[in-house]
């Protein structure tokens, strides 16, 4: 198995969340929300698919990818799903009002191994987010890469991130957009099906190409093996393995998997360093 450079982990001094005002709340979905945020320090530098600590006064924190646009210092940006106590109370919060933050924490998506290449960026549902900074830096340097291929599924018409987004990428003449739904509706003429079905169509050259997924795990399970079965090797194809993060810093061992804390050490890996557990139930 292939290993991992062992990273120095953040010290205790990263443990204490700098509080910050909200800008602004954009309603993305029923259960999905934008906060656009004063970054801390007055400058916020991150690099795509770092992960920031999110904390609610007297409720507690939550690990959320960074969505916005890696150009942008000046803002910071999170889009978040509803599923908890704590992103319960932040649903709550409005412009003017404070959040505490600490980070950016992670290892990031390697977009400089794509330089030269395909790029093919497979994201399920919310999944879209923290994929979305890729796709930012990438076209804003558009002629460093070959072919720029986005797959995207969500489970109904009704549930795409970042539609107008969407709409605008499939608008540029140098980027491949394709997307599906689980579940169509009688207005909706595209495709339907699960978004690995979308592989067997999708423009890249599997000797040039590199891969970034971000989804569900049991969707990245079968995007890789979709990937490979179009000859691309695993060492090529790079996932996200955010889960069980709490304190962001490799402290609490929560997102220890196998021989990894997941917030340090990742959350970004490549498919050929996980191999040996990356299916392993209860790792």
């Amino acid at each position: 198995m292939q290993r991992l450079a062992n990273p120095q982990a953040p010290t205790h001094d990263h443990m204490t969340p700098e509080f910050v005002t909200i800008r602004s709340v954009k309603q993305e979905l029923e259960h999905t929300f934008t906060l656009v945020m004063d970054p801390p320090g007055g400058r916020f530098d991150f690099a795509p698919g770092q992960f920031t600590m999110l904390y609610a006064y007297g409720v507690g924190e939550v690990p959320i990818s960074i969505s916005g646009d890696p150009a942008a210092s000046d803002e910071l940006v999170l889009t978040i799903r509803r599923m908890g106590a704590v992103t319960n109370a932040l649903t709550a919060l409005e412009p003017g009002d404070t959040v505490g933050v600490r980070g950016p924490y992670g290892q990031p998506w390697p977009v400089s191994a794509a330089r030269g290449k395909d790029l093919i960026v497979v994201a399920g549902g919310i999944g879209l987010a923290p994929l979305r900074p890729v796709l930012y830096e990438v076209l804003a340097d558009r002629d460093a890469y070959e072919r720029v291929v986005l797959l995207y599924g969500a489970r109904s018409p009704s549930e795409f991130l970042f539609l107008e987004e969407i709409h605008e990428w499939r608008s540029r003449l140098d980027m491949t957009v394709m997307v599906t739904v689980d579940y169509g509706d009688p207005g909706w003429h595209g495709s339907v099906g699960v978004v690995t079905k979308l592989i067997t169509r999708a423009p890249f050259d599997p000797d040039n190409a590199v891969a970034f997924v971000c989804g569900p795990e049991i969707m990245m399970r079968f995007t890789k093996a979709a990937l490979e079965s179009r000859a691309l090797p695993e060492e090529s194809i790079y996932i996200s393995m955010e889960r069980n993060m709490k304190c962001g810093i490799g402290l609490c061992g929560h997102c220890q998997f196998g021989p990894y804390f997941v917030c340090y050490q990742g959350p970004i890996f490549s498919c050929g360093t996980m191999e040996d557990l990356c299916w392993v139930k209860e790792v």
